[in-house]
């Protein structure tokens, strides 16, 4: 009886210890909500970031309650902290001690169950196979002439198929993800990934399209309590990203065993072997060095192909979509983009029509301008990171622990009253400086900064000009007589607009 007594007290000493240890605040801990036992501020993170329209707003409003820039929550059982305003997310993302990954069950689960590739690792193979990868890409021309000729070929397969609706309303976002990925695949694979019979990369895309609705930056119920996903598989998503794992695995693989059988053809007839793409060059690279130190393998190339398509297949887009949606609503800004193009397309002999290539961009201020004020305005990635502290550290007089998730809040500084002029107003011309040229703010990183800076920065920037210049010189944008977008944007991994339908009418 006595060792049953002793058992029982036991178990509820440790139960006790367990529950005064889930609430406790670690010491100078930055301010918030109070954490529940062993849930700490899930529910309520849930509960009143629904209420409010996404959890970028509700970190704002936490941060008015708690009167800080920098908050304290817990998740589950990660410590996670929240860094707004422009000093403190400047900080974070220069720092190197803040730039690691968390390690969770939903970054595993989002790399196929595995902690490769390049956005969701950290460390050495972070370091290596971030390198290697952009210095790859940037050898089949990324952000150069190649890059630049896919980009053209896109935007002309995207005008005649605008062509094709005869002014009738469409949704654009399909069509324009296609075209921006097809611009990346090109780039990894050397090739378009699909036809218009081919149904592949629209399946993929709207699979892409539900994750990033399901869940948020945080990860959702999934990250925090990975069991659920035994009891609720449907409502969590954890079944949506395992069908989105397997098609995606399964489409990337097909490619690489293409381009393994062309490099064994190569090699057969003792032909130079082919590094006109990514998957070439890393398949190179795998037989080229020690397989006993080597970090570079199948899996870790099927999960950097997929960080980029991921990466590629969203933000761009619905930039994009953004922008022509505010074109639709503003005649006025359609016009004054229009007459700037118009002034600026380059000319050959009597050809008119010519691609308005990106060397000439710095001629086209006020599209710049207007491109930035659409990315500042909707801040569709209003919460980047997540970010891990690599050992114990400081952040605005806080102290934050090792292994500590850090996210950044980007739309607290796109929207800062203290230094936009009528932050919530829509005026590119925010970005012209006295004579009239395109001009840069410290306060504008839809990009982020330093080492962790978006892999594609190169590539969304130029799709979104070329896409938007050559839109604009072919047709006019225009609202159905019904059509009344919202500007107020669907939260989840990224903010999205609702959808709606405009007609491109072609310009005489």
């Amino acid at each position: 009886m006595s060792v049953i007594m002793f058992l029982v007290t036991v178990l509820i000493g440790f139960m006790i210890y367990s529950l005064l240890n889930s609430i406790r605040r670690p010491r100078n801990f930055p301010p918030g909500p109070r954490f529940l036992p062993w849930l700490g501020n899930t529910l309520q993170f849930r509960r009143e970031a629904r209420a409010v329209g996404g959890q970028h707003i509700l970190f704002e409003q936490w941060a008015k309650r708690y009167q800080s820039q920098l908050l304290g929550l817990k998740l589950g059982q990660e410590y996670v902290v929240v860094a707004l305003g422009h000093e403190l997310v400047r900080e974070v993302q220069l720092q190197e001690v803040f730039e690691g990954r968390p390690d969770n069950f939903f970054l595993r689960l989002r790399t196929m169950g595995t902690r490769k590739g390049i956005t969701c690792t950290d460390g050495q193979l972070w370091y290596e196979h971030r390198n290697f990868a952009m210095k790859q890409m940037r050898h089949v021309g990324y952000g150069r002439s190649q890059m630049e000729q896919q980009i053209e070929h896109e935007a002309e397969e995207l005008l005649q198929q605008l062509s094709r609706t005869e002014a009738a309303p469409i949704e654009p976002v399909n069509w324009l993800a296609q075209s921006v990925l097809n611009v990346l695949w090109c780039l990894i694979a050397g090739e378009r990934i699909t036809s218009n019979e081919d149904g592949t990369l629209r399946r993929l895309l709207e699979l892409m399209n539900q994750r990033s609705k399901l869940f948020d930056i945080c990860g959702g119920l999934l990250a925090q309590f990975p069991w659920l996903r035994h009891v609720a598989p449907d409502r969590t998503g954890y079944n949506l990203i395992r069908q989105l794992n397997a098609e995606l695995h399964g489409f990337f693989m097909e490619t690489i065993g293409e381009h393994r059988r062309r490099l064994e053809e190569c090699q057969a007839r003792g032909e130079q072997l082919p590094d006109n793409d990514l998957i070439f060059a890393y398949l190179q690279e795998m037989h080229s060095q020690r397989q006993d130190t080597n970090s570079f393998n199948e899996t870790q190339l099927v999960m950097t192909i997929l960080d980029f398509f991921i990466a590629g297949s969203q933000t761009t887009s619905n930039t994009i979509n953004l922008a022509l949606m505010v074109l639709a609503m503003r005649k006025d800004v359609q016009a004054q983009l229009h007459a700037e193009v118009s002034a600026n397309v380059h000319t050959v002999g009597a050809e008119t029509d010519a691609f308005p290539h990106l060397s000439r961009r710095e001629s086209f201020h006020y599209m710049d301008a207007f491109i930035m004020e659409v990315q500042r305005f909707f801040h569709i990635t209003p919460i980047t990171g997540p970010r891990r502290a690599l050992w114990p550290t400081k952040l605005g007089g806080f102290d934050i622990p090792k292994n500590a998730t850090i996210l950044i809040s980007l739309r607290s500084v796109h929207l800062d009253e203290q230094h936009w002029n009528e932050p919530h107003e829509f005026r590119p011309e925010r970005f012209i400086d006295a004579a009239g040229k395109c001009c840069k703010d410290e306060y504008f990183m839809p990009f982020g900064l330093g080492r962790r800076r978006c892999l594609g920065d190169a590539l969304a920037r130029a799709c979104i000009f070329s896409f938007l210049v050559r839109i604009v010189q072919h047709f006019s944008i225009v609202l159905p007589e019904v059509e009344t977008p919202s500007l107020i944007l669907q939260p989840g991994i990224t903010l999205t607009p609702k959808p709606y339908k405009v007609r491109f009418v072609k310009r005489s």
